[in-house]
Order: structure tokens, then sequence, then C-alpha cells
């Protein structure tokens, strides 16, 4: 199959009805390369007309392909999966162009994305049904499982790839058609891409709809269309109340992957090697925009000024500069105002009785006259109530909290209205299970660190990190919803 992903094909027209159109507005907006900053592409600027469009395709489209056989929507799930490999060295060049990663980010993200359409593709042979018994002679009792209708799809810009796929493929498999809203920071690697892929899959025309805009111009609109059944959003937690509010009104299912404050504890008797290698990529990898990177790291005041010496040691030697280095590790933060945002949380948090050990700063990328690369950040001295512990900072920033026991480190742990992810080392695996199984937080890695997600595993959070999961088959009871039939076999006696 020949398919054009650079980030030089022609991305300037959405996915509507299963025909690449303009915007009606006929407007674009410019997709800039984070390193650079320069402008590499142009995507339409969907408007409300657009949405509308979007809607009415995928409501047209949805009850034919969801009495398509199993099989058949399978094979289109497949397909992708063929896709996705074949096109991996593009793909991940389109996310170091697009969203700033890294060759490590890039390589991560395709894998998460085949794990996510292997394990939909299975979805369309284990959707079942069952038998109930009845109360009544002669009754029998069908409970069949069907698809919601129309699934609208709003991904973010950290990791657009896997975050859009891992809602957009199980949904069509369960026989929904989607209308897909990717970030207008990426707009292509989290939405055209995906419409291509589908497209040379051999998805029928209107099963999914791309629409690209601003949010502020479109969102609204697409979170509270009167078609949409589900509204699968992956971002913020204000902004995702805000989305969840809108589906709310047309008793759309919510399904929300919300912020975090993932805590990393450190016991005393930890191996502080292991314990390093973890927090130095559980804070780092894609500059530390990651929903379920580290936010705080709790460590035991027993060995806290060494965790802190060398966790700083470590930060200093990471490669830092353009994505398109391969040697690079951290590189750009995606926008100016994340920048300045994370920036002013560090700020906040040395004037409030901190030490900057080191970063808090940008990095000068050459020939970038405004970097968006930040320096690895390790701050000492930190409580929880301090900016870059209590907000979700997301970023390449690591404020370090010390601890006297074991309680006070749960305590800190969970003194966080979010609950996404967490991660525990201790010298004693029975420990770090207790100290698991008392945070609060939909998923806890113990002798790891927070970044994990596996596609046939539950993915959830828990407080304000979100209603819904997904995975597995958590996200096809979100998509799916149950219909109860009877079949009287004999006369029924009626009491009159």
């Amino acid at each position: 199959m020949t398919l054009e992903l650079s980030i030089d094909a022609d991305w300037n027209e959405q996915y509507i009805g299963g025909e690449w159109v303009a915007a009606e507005s006929g407007e674009t907006i410019a997709v800039e390369d984070p390193s650079t900053r320069e402008t590499v592409a142009h995507v339409p600027e969907g408007t409300e007309e657009d949405v509308n469009a979007a809607y009415e395709a995928a409501a047209d489209a949805q009850t034919e392909w969801a009495e398509a056989p199993p099989a058949q929507r399978q094979e289109v799930l497949e397909n992708v999966l063929h896709l996705l490999e074949e096109h991996e060295e593009d793909i991940v060049g389109l996310l170091g162009r697009e969203a700033g990663g890294s060759a490590i980010m890039g390589g991560t993200s395709v894998h998460l994305a085949s794990d996510q359409t292997s394990e939909a593709a299975t979805l369309p042979r284990r959707t079942k049904g069952e038998h109930a018994d009845s109360n009544i002679p002669g009754k029998e009792n069908i409970v069949e499982r069907q698809p919601k209708g129309v699934v609208t799809v709003i991904s973010p810009w950290n990791f657009p790839l896997n975050l859009s796929m891992r809602a957009v493929a199980p949904a069509i498999a369960a026989g929904n058609s989607v209308v897909l809203k990717p970030s207008t920071n990426t707009p292509i690697v989290g939405g055209l891409l995906i419409a291509k892929l589908f497209e040379e899959a051999g998805l029928p025309e209107g099963v999914l709809n791309v629409v690209t805009g601003r949010g502020s111009e479109i969102g609204d609109r697409v979170a509270s269309h009167p078609e949409s059944d589900v509204v699968a959003f992956t971002g913020s937690t204000p902004v995702g109340r805000h989305v969840a509010g809108l589906a709310g009104e047309n008793l759309a299912v919510p399904a929300m992957e919300l912020g975090g404050n993932n805590a990393h504890i450190v016991t005393a008797d930890a191996d502080l090697d292991q314990a390093l290698d973890a927090a130095v990529f559980g804070s780092f990898v894609h500059q530390g925009q990651v929903c379920i990177s580290i936010n705080r790291h709790l460590v035991h005041e027993d060995v806290y000024d060494e965790y802190v010496e060398r966790l700083t040691e470590r930060a200093e030697s990471l490669p830092v500069g353009s994505a398109h280095d391969p040697e690079t590790v951290v590189g750009p933060i995606i926008d100016e105002s994340q920048r300045d945002e994370m920036l002013e949380y560090v700020e906040e948090t040395v004037d409030a009785g901190a030490t900057l050990e080191t970063g808090g700063e940008t990095f000068d990328v050459e020939g970038v006259s405004d970097s968006l690369v930040v320096k690895p950040t390790v701050l000492s001295d930190v409580t929880n109530d301090m900016s870059a512990a209590c907000f979700e900072h997301f970023g390449p920033i690591a404020p370090v909290i010390p601890f006297s026991d074991v309680d006070e480190a749960v305590e800190l742990a969970n003194d966080t209205e979010y609950g996404l992810s967490g991660s525990v080392h201790a010298g004693d695996l029975g420990t770090g299970r207790e100290i698991a199984d008392r945070m609060d937080t939909g998923m806890v890695h113990v002798n790891d660190q927070p970044i994990n997600d596996e596609a046939h595993v539950p993915f959830s959070g828990t407080n304000a990190s979100g209603v819904g999961g997904y995975n597995t088959t958590d996200f096809l009871e979100e998509v799916t919803e149950q219909k109860w039939i009877s079949v009287q076999h004999e006369p029924r006696e009626y009491p009159f």
C-alpha cells in the first residue's frame, strides 16, 4: 500500500463522509514545529458547519456499519495495524515535526497505537450477549450488547497518535461511527493521519470523520452535538469538566481521562539505583508532558540528600535540544503558553522557599530565537503546597519532597484532588504493595514509575482524574449498551 504520510504531504483537507474537503470557511491554521518554531504545514480551520456535516455523515453511516459482520470490522482494524507497522518511520518523523517528540517518544507512540489497534481488532468477535433466567414461566430473556451510535473523540497534543487511537479503534470495532476532533497543536498525527490510515484500510465512508479547527471556535459544538452518544475526552481537568457538562446536556456518556498529580514514593530501604532510573524516565520522557508522568518525588528523609544529589546529576547529564537530533532525550515544550506556565510554577516554588538544584530555564537551540526547550529541573526542600507540587506542571520538572514514615508518605501522596497514577519503590515488595493499596489512585506501579499503558489492562483514574475507563473491555462498555429482549414461548397468565 502506498501512502504519503510525511509532513510535506497535503494536509489541507478534512475527512468528512469519506471525502477530503476544505473547511467551509476556506481558512487554514498553521502547524508549527516546536523545535525550530517554523511553520511546516497548514490544516483546515473547521467551522460549526463542518462539524454538523461530520455528525450528519457519521449518523448516516453508523447503522450499516453496526450490521457489518464481525470479520469485516476485524479486517479493517488489522489492516490499520499493518499500516502502522509499515509506516512507523514516517509517523515517528511526523511526531517529531508536529509534537516535538524525540525518537524515543515517537517509537513509543507507534508501539502503543499498534497495541491498542491489535486489542481493538479482537473486540468484534468478543462482543457477546447473554441469557438470563426468568421468574415468568415460558419466558426467555436475551441481553444483547449493541453499539451506542456516534462516538465523539476529542484528543490531546501530548501523545496525539495513541491517545486518539485508543478511543477511535475500539469505538469503530464495536460498530460505532466516530467524529474525531484532534488538538489544534497536533491536528495531523492526532487526526488527519488516522483518517488516511482507516481510509486505506477499507473503512466504509462516513464511519470515521475528522474535523480540524480551534477548540475555542468549534470545541463546544463538538462536545455538545445532539447526534453524539458518547464523548471521549483526554485533557486537563478544568476543560474536562466543561466538556462533560456539555455532553451531559444531551445525555451523552462522558469518558474522561483528565489531569494527574502522580507521586513517586521512595522508602528508606529502596534500591536507589532502580528508584533513580525509574525517576529519570518517569519525570523527563517527552519533557514530562505526560498525564501519568511523575509530578512529585516523595523520598524518605534518610536517603533524601543522596537522592536529590544523584537525581540532579542525572538530570544535568540528559541530552537536551531539538527533537530532530537523534541523541536528544529532552526536547521542546509544545508551545509558549505551556512553557511559560511551567517556568512560572518553578519561580513561585523557589520564591516559597524551595531550592533550585538545576534547570529552571530554557536551553538555547541553535538558530531558534525563542526556544521552547526547558532544561531538566530539580527542586529540593519542596512542600506539597508549593506550585510545582500542587499543580500538574506538565514539564521536565522534578520537585522532591521529604517524608519521615510511610504514613506521612501516603498522606502526602493522597493530598491532591487527582488520582490517576503513581509508583512506589520499597526494599520489601510486601511493603511496596501495602503502600500501593493505600494510595488513592486508579493505577499504581511497584518498583517502577507511573508511565505504563497496556491495551489489555484497564486504564482509569479516580477523583478529579476522570470518569470511565480505557483499554480492554472497559472502553467497550462505554461505547456499547445492553438491550433486553424477552420472548414469551407459551401463553402467559395475567391477573386481569
